[in-house]
């Protein structure tokens, strides 16, 4: 039978200012070529710099509700979804999964999906689809290395942490979730992770070849959850 991966890709790696043209051709080409040796992958789109700037901008101009700044949020996750698909050609499904609750069947190696409605973040659609279609991993692409017990930015003694528990690692999380929120994974998502035995990796998905070691279960820098 063939695994099935499932990736939330940040949208901080698509568009970190401008759509980043280098990495998203880098990840085609690695994706495609663990196709050729049989996997499968559901991609999960997060919005990035877009997500924040329509944010940043709506508040500027009214008093958005946080039901209106999630549905920005979802939007600008769709868009970047749209574009990784197209990018992948014949090989993707031809629609993006808008709701992680209802996987289309489909015989294409790799599906696109995007954020889904207010209050649920990329992270926890990647978690239901994870359930949904029985995958057993789930790799979070971001622009960190690993996960520290503190913010590295404010705390020169953070230590980065290369496994943990489910239970330990909620602990270093905010108890809420908002639109915007720049945390490694979302709390909400990873409870519903641990309550599915889900196995977790966050590592930074700039590091190409890093991630091909991951893909290839062989050593790699990041952090693993379980």
């Amino acid at each position: 039978m063939q695994e099935t991966i499932v990736i939330s890709l940040g949208g901080s790696l698509i568009v970190p200012d401008q759509i980043d043209i280098d990495f998203l051709k880098d990840f085609k080409t690695l994706i495609l070529s663990q196709v050729k040796q049989g996997k499968k992958f559901s991609i999960i789109t997060g919005g990035g710099k877009i997500c924040r700037r329509y944010n940043e901008a709506i508040e500027k101009i009214t008093t958005p509700t946080k039901d209106d700044l999630d549905w920005l949020g979802i939007a600008a996750t769709r868009l970047n979804s749209e574009l990784v698909r197209i990018s992948f050609g014949d090989l993707a499904f031809d629609k993006i999964i808008m709701n992680p609750d209802m996987i289309p069947k489909t015989d294409k190696p790799i599906m696109l999906g995007a954020g889904w409605k207010p209050g649920n973040s990329s992270d926890l659609a990647a978690v239901h689809i994870a359930k949904n279609i029985k995958a057993k991993r789930l790799i979070n692409l971001s622009n960190i290395d690993y996960v520290y017990n503190k913010d590295p930015k404010k705390y020169k003694d953070a230590k980065s942490i290369k496994e943990i528990s489910w239970i330990d690692f909620r602990n270093l999380l905010p108890k809420d979730w908002g639109p915007g929120s720049n945390v490694p994974f979302d709390p909400i998502a990873a409870k519903e992770a641990e309550e599915l035995h889900l196995e977790v990796v966050i590592l930074n998905g700039k590091n190409i070849v890093n991630l091909e070691k991951c893909l290839n279960s062989e050593e790699f820098i990041g952090t693993k959850i379980k």
